[in-house]
This record gives C-alpha cells, sequence and structure tokens, in this order.
C-alpha cells in the first residue's frame, strides 16, 4: 500500500516540476496569467500575440510547452483555436502546493494561514461545465 501511495506522489511531484518548469519562463507566465484573465473561454493566439507582442513563431512554442505541462487546453471553432488556463490542473498545482500546510504545527491558527484569501476557481468551474 506505502508503494502504491509513494507512486502517487512521486507522479504528482513530477506533475508539479513539470508545470511549475513552465510557468518559471517569464513569457509562459505573462500567457498563462493572460488567459486566466481571460477564462473559461480563453482567447485565440493572434489575440494572445497581440496584447503580449509576440510573434507568432515564439507564441506556438510558448503555448505548446504549457500545453505540454497540463495548464492549458484547446477548443476549435471553425478554423480558430481557442485556448485556455486549465483551472483544475491550476488548482490542483497549488493544493499540491500547499497540502502540507502546517503539518507540524496543527492549531487553529493553522486553518487560517494556510487558507487562500480569494477563491473564485470554483465561481469559474461551474460556469466552464
Amino acid at each position: 500500500m506505502q508503494a502504491l501511495a509513494s507512486r502517487r506522489g512521486s507522479a504528482a511531484s513530477a506533475r508539479a516540476v513539470a508545470q511549475l518548469a513552465a510557468l518559471a519562463q517569464e513569457t509562459r507566465l505573462a500567457i498563462f496569467r493572460l488567459l486566466v484573465e481571460h477564462a473559461p473561454d480563453g482567447l485565440t493566439p493572434g489575440a494572445i500575440a497581440s496584447r503580449l507582442k509576440l510573434a507568432p513563431a515564439t507564441l506556438s512554442f510558448h503555448l505548446k510547452e504549457l500545453a505540454g505541462a497540463g495548464l492549458l487546453g484547446d477548443r476549435r471553432e471553425g478554423r480558430f483555436i481557442w485556448y485556455r488556463p486549465d483551472i483544475d490542473a491550476m488548482d490542483r498545482l497549488v493544493r499540491y502546493l500547499t497540502e502540507n500546510c502546517c503539518r507540524a504545527n496543527r492549531g487553529a491558527a493553522c486553518d487560517t494561514a494556510c487558507a487562500p484569501a480569494v477563491r473564485p476557481l470554483s465561481r469559474l468551474r461551474r460556469s466552464s461545465s
């Protein structure tokens, strides 16, 4: 049982490392933040390139990296592709980063120390379903 939990932990850790690595680059972080602003619908590559003043090839490279890390999804509408953030993946990453918050210091102060200040994600998830 412990080996299974360890493999799950390793998979979660590997996923978090890949996602954090994808976001640890200024252009990709800017793209992701822009798409989060436009969640749940997202934006077309042309709109992203225009807002962030990126060349199409540069944008394509960064979108591929973010999608490969599981942080973006896309949908096709006719000849357009809309990229949108995967809000559930973002939420899982934040949960992974904070799951052990205050573990060594259980108490009433811990409940508020680790709680996010704002949680608009549930609203976004409901409207994108």
